[in-house]
């Protein structure tokens, strides 16, 4: 039943590949599927994309672990910062000046909205280095499962994921990666709620299983009963830091803003909002509200030796077969869209932003996209690569990974690019101050993390610091440095004073 399945389910992603191709004929709809992407496909790939393998098996077992029941603020974190905040602050002006600027990527946002070539350059070097740790923390979470449902290789496993994501996406760009996604995040939805409620059925149901929890203790962690079944959980703080990571990273993160820019337009953002929040409750509050009852499971699973990352597949090896089915085709699902995301900014990111005009001269549209799905074949073979050297190293967990490449990159881009959407003053010097801040901390935090305070040797507090300090770091900087230039800076605003005729329903007008 499970092959079967997943055989349905991998010619159901192929075939959509190969009828989007029509799509992905030139560089804008390659890139960002014509700009006409409803809100349906843009809420669903913005929510699958959030949500992977690292969250699933990643976070939810190691903070579901930590924290207890409480890890399910992060889920609320991400639902209502990471989604609802995300579409009210950036969606509308990141859509409208993207478009004005004529913009495809992030690093092209900010050559054009700064007038800095150098900018651009900075910006597609540090998403190339850091997507890739991200993209491999996404085949050790998938590699767990399948090990549980299959006994399958770790190799094997990060082989079909990587062959078949390069094909459904080197063939339909990015429309078939947003039609893909939409199918992904239905499974999504249905599955974790189908999973949620066999764990719990198998614990006594809901309240017999927070009643075990809250029996639990950990005197390592805290001497209080009922600790892990609390409001707050043992440890406030640093929970607070992995929500502000999970949640206000997205913001800053180019794979998610990216999907601000192919939106259709104003209705399709109102929907979009709303849609993506609600995926983002079920799917991420579910998956840290699953995560939170692992210690009922710490008679069959061994944290010292096996890590956090066998917690969940731990929790689920005792479901039937056919929600095991579920389970896998639901982790692969959120591990293929989110990294079929990746793949597309950082070849675009690489090609539209660091080859062409430094390296080839000229590239006509049509090679442009070529090259792209060259550089999707050899980003996928490199992270696949790394994720193994990973395995067999002394970073084990997947949230060291997936910290190390949000802190960085969220810390680099989230406050210049906020800024830069909302403020005429913000400099060149500032976006360079934060890249470099953010990438020397992240940096440090990998080969020097035993010499840092003992709150920001995690890579998640570190991330979070970077971030927090960007919003500091650009206004201060943009303060003390040259004055951007006034007619550069003018023309990219004028795009939000441009008059447009819309329907009476929509504003009512003088008369």
């Amino acid at each position: 039943m499970k092959l079967v399945l997943l055989g349905l389910y991998f010619a159901v992603l192929i075939g959509i590949g190969l009828y989007c191709r029509k799509h992905a004929t030139d560089v804008d709809g390659f890139v960002l599927g014509g700009r006409n992407v409803g809100p349906w496909l843009t809420a669903f790939a913005y929510g699958t994309s959030y949500f992977s393998a690292v969250v699933f098996i990643g976070y939810a077992g190691q903070f579901g672990w930590k924290y207890g029941i409480a890890a399910t603020w992060a889920g609320i974190g991400n639902a209502l910062i990471g989604s609802l905040l995300a579409w009210f602050i950036l969606g509308r002006r990141t859509r409208i000046m993207s478009r004005h600027l004529d913009s495809a990527t992030m690093p092209q946002f900010f050559e054009k909205r700064f007038g800095a070539p150098s900018l651009k350059i900075g910006a597609s070097i540090i998403i190339f280095i850091f997507m890739i740790p991200y993209t491999a923390s996404l085949y050790n979470g998938l590699s767990r499962l399948f090990g549980m449902a299959f006994s399958i290789d770790y190799s094997a496993c990060i082989l079909l994921m990587a062959v078949l994501t390069a094909i459904y996406v080197i063939a339909g760009g990015y429309m078939a990666t947003a039609i893909n996604d939409f199918i992904q995040g239905i499974i999504m939805l249905i599955g974790i709620v189908a999973v949620i409620a066999a764990v719990l059925e198998s614990k006594g149901g809901f309240l017999a299983a927070l009643d075990g929890l809250a029996r639990v203790t950990d005197d390592k962690v805290a001497t209080t009963p009922g600790i892990f079944a609390s409001f707050f959980g043992p440890d406030p703080l640093n929970l607070l830091f992995v929500v502000i990571l999970t949640s206000l990273g997205t913001w800053g993160l180019p794979q998610m803003v990216q999907k601000f820019y192919a939106i259709k337009d104003e209705q399709a953002i109102q929907k979009g909002t709303i849609i993506s929040t609600l995926f983002a409750v079920v799917v991420a509050g579910g998956c840290y509200f699953l995560g939170g009852f692992g210690r009922l499971f710490s008679d069959q699973v061994n944290v010292a030796k096996d890590g956090f990352d066998s917690i969940i597949p731990t929790m689920l090896s005792g479901l039937s077969e056919g929600m095991i089915a579920l389970i896998v085709i639901l982790v692969l699902s959120a591990s293929m869209s989110t990294l079929s995301s990746l793949v597309i900014v950082s070849s675009s990111t690489l090609t539209l932003d660091l080859l062409k005009d430094n390296f080839i001269k000229d590239m006509s549209e049509a090679r442009q996209v070529l090259v792209m799905r060259l550089l999707i074949v050899v980003f996928i073979a490199i992270s696949a690569i790394l994720a193994m050297v990973q395995y067999k190293s002394s970073v084990n967990f997947i949230a060291q990974l997936m910290g190390i490449s949000w802190g960085a990159m969220a810390g680099s881009f989230l406050a210049p690019f906020m800024y830069a959407l909302y403020s005429k003053k913000i400099t060149t010097a500032s976006c360079w101050a934060c890249f470099l801040f953010a990438c020397a901390l992240m940096t440090a935090n990998i080969f020097f993390r035993p010499e840092f305070p003992t709150i920001l040797q995690s890579p998640i507090n570190s991330g979070v610091a970077a971030m927090l300090a960007g919003m500091v770091i650009v206004p201060v900087v943009s303060a003390f440095t040259a004055k951007p230039d006034t007619h550069l800076t003018e023309a990219a605003f004028s795009c939000y004073e441009e008059e447009i005729l819309v329907p009476r329903k929509t504003a009512l007008g003088k008369k």
